[in-house]
């Protein structure tokens, strides 16, 4: 964790004092549970799991859809904790599928649910197809496994949302902040709580994991020099969850607390620091097309070609905020961890509207992405989605 630290501009992890105060009582509920972790293989998946499975819970069962993935989680647990006396096991399943499904009715005994299937990325609000998966994935596969759950008498829900469901702008912080309307719609009959954080730190498919797969395939690096964001660490990440899963209060929502720990950073410093500590001294380009040349010699020269741009792409929010004007704070319970507290306030018929409305146009089988912004802005009245006609996947 220490060397990740150092790349975001921190020297100490953000919830040490919380996770020490709190050990005791957090060991004892993991020991004496079972758990269910649903998209246990993305990388705050692995990191949550991780941080069950070193406590020794009675029962841990891992579903993802990626099959590599959770042969790398497996690898890993065994690789740094080891083994367990609980009933450990892994499932590469689709949650929206049928045999998820049979999985579930055949078991499905579970004192805690943790969802942590997503998709997370802006970019794949591009096309109106990934954009109706999306919704699928974080909102109805939300539903449906929150059914599933309290029918099997499970005690707690857990489902992380994001930072960018305060205030949204792009249509995944959307998606993110009707799933939590669910949620509140869910939780009149299963206790439900859920957790807001940053980026995380190098996780799967993110920019900065992608400065690993740059430096593997000798290709230029390349980032935003105009975007701050707040930085969390993957084991952060896990902590974070499953604080929240166990001491969270119905329908409460945890976020880490800004302080001189959690500070705002741009990407091209962090790329910057990464590229020194790999002992490259950063080359700035001014061109794609520069930067691709220059990868040809540069990096026998100590150096690594590097482009710095200003952000012009759909869904990039100017600055990041964990709660609203509106939302009630708790700050006084946990040393580094906000609480927002909610009561069940949310809009049935809205909720069936969006509802009737996505499974009217999957029948269709033919929609556009006005549609479901139209959709969007009818749910969040307040929505602040801005279509620039440009998105990441046009870029290097």
């Amino acid at each position: 964790m220490q060397n990740i630290l150092n790349l975001i501009g921190r020297t100490e992890p953000l919830f040490t004092d919380d996770i020490s105060f709190n050990g005791k009582e957090l060991n004892a509920a993991v020991g004496s549970s079972s758990f269910l972790v649903i998209g246990a293989a993305g990388s705050i998946g692995q990191a949550v799991t991780k941080e069950i499975f070193k406590r020794n819970p009675q029962k841990l069962h891992a579903v993802d859809i990626s099959e590599n993935n959770l042969v790398e989680l497996v690898r890993d647990l065994r690789s740094s904790v080891g083994y367990i006396e609980g009933d450990f096991q892994t499932f590469a399943l689709d949650i929206g599928s049928w045999e998820y499904d049979a999985f579930i009715e055949n078991d499905g005994k579970y004192d805690y649910v943790l969802n942590l299937s997503a998709l997370k990325h802006v970019r794949s609000e591009k096309d109106p197809y990934t954009l109706m998966r999306m919704i699928e994935t974080n909102v109805f596969n939300t539903i449906k496994t929150l059914k599933q759950a309290e029918k099997k008498g499970t005690k707690k829900y857990f489902c992380v949302s994001t930072d960018k469901a305060a205030n949204p702008v792009n249509m995944m912080g959307a998606s993110k902040r009707i799933m939590e309307m669910f949620l509140m719609q869910g939780s009149e009959s299963i206790e439900i709580s859920t957790a807001r954080f940053a980026n995380v730190a190098f996780s799967d498919g993110s920019l900065l994991h992608g400065f690993n797969q740059r430096i593997q395939k000798r290709q230029p690096i390349v980032a935003p020099n105009d975007i701050k964001r707040y930085f969390v660490t993957p084991q952060e990440s896990g902590e974070l969850c499953l604080m929240s899963c166990l001491f969270g209060e119905n329908r409460d929502i945890f976020f880490p607390k800004l302080s001189e720990a959690l500070h705002l950073i741009t990407f091209s410093e962090i790329a910057e620091k990464y590229l020194i500590s790999r002992g490259y001294e950063p080359y700035k380009c001014s061109s794609e097309d520069e930067a691709r040349e220059l990868i040809k010699t540069l990096p026998e020269q100590g150096k690594w070609p590097c482009l710095f741009t200003s952000s012009d792409t759909t869904g990039e929010k100017d600055f990041e905020e964990f709660f609203t004007d509106n939302e009630v704070l708790d700050m006084e319970r946990f040393s580094n961890i906000g609480v927002i507290k909610n009561d069940a306030v949310y809009d049935e018929k809205l909720l069936e509207h969006f509802a009737g409305k996505i499974n009217e146009l999957r029948r269709a089988k033919s929609w556009s992405k006005e549609d479901i912004v139209k959709l969007f802005h009818e749910m969040i009245p307040a929505f602040g989605h801005k279509e620039t006609g440009k998105y990441l996947d046009s870029k290097m």
